[in-house]
């Protein structure tokens, strides 16, 4: 079974998708090391893991006007209860997806060391902070950074779940019920000549 070109992906969509997979995957790696390095190391890790973050967050956004302006293919006729939980799963990534680095980006603005670390994006394009957090007094702004923090940790464990639950449901789509579904949104389809 083959699948015709309307029900694949569009080429920006595609291209879309694996960059934010791969730099939230990145992203993650980043501050699973965070714990086990030097000082100085840990200082860049964070600012490469805040330019990733600010950068999958342009990119969703981009991601998501894409598909408000392109019809993506329709689900495939599985179970009713599989189309649904592919949908809610679906919307819950995109939910996620800006909620971690927009969770991170007001967790930096509440860090008291702001004032002296300028926030630039891979330590070249100045960026801001969140005004309305950053000026806070320091006691406001430490409680929140404490919560924000632990927000934003929160939301990267519900994303690393509903994301293997994403994997799952491809995956049994594709080698149990033998469906393409994986050729749906991956980044080179061989085309083939049917006769």
């Amino acid at each position: 079974m083959s699948l015709s070109l309307p029900q694949r992906y569009t080429r920006p969509a595609i291209v879309l998708h694996w960059t934010i997979a791969a730099l939230i995957a990145v992203n993650l790696l980043l501050a699973w090391n965070f714990g086990s390095v030097s000082k100085p190391t840990l200082r860049t890790l964070v600012d490469i893991h805040k330019s990733i973050g600010l950068t999958v967050l342009g990119l969703a956004i981009l991601r998501l006007l894409w598909r408000a302006t392109h019809t993506p293919p329709p689900i495939p006729p599985y179970a009713a209860w599989e189309r649904r939980t592919a949908r809610i799963a679906h919307w819950a990534l995109y939910g996620l997806i800006f909620l971690l680095p927009i969770t991170g980006w007001m967790h930096d603005s509440a860090w008291k060391g702001t004032a002296g670390h300028k926030m630039k994006l891979f330590f070249v394009i100045p960026w801001f902070r969140i005004g309305a957090i950053e000026n806070l007094d320091p006691v406001t702004k430490e409680y929140w950074h404490g919560l924000l923090f632990q927000v934003h940790v929160s939301v990267a464990y519900v994303l690393c779940a509903v994301f293997v639950i994403h994997v799952a449901g491809a995956l049994k789509h594709q080698f149990l019920d033998r469906a393409p579904e994986l050729q749906r949104m991956w980044p080179a389809q061989r085309r083939t000549n049917t006769q």
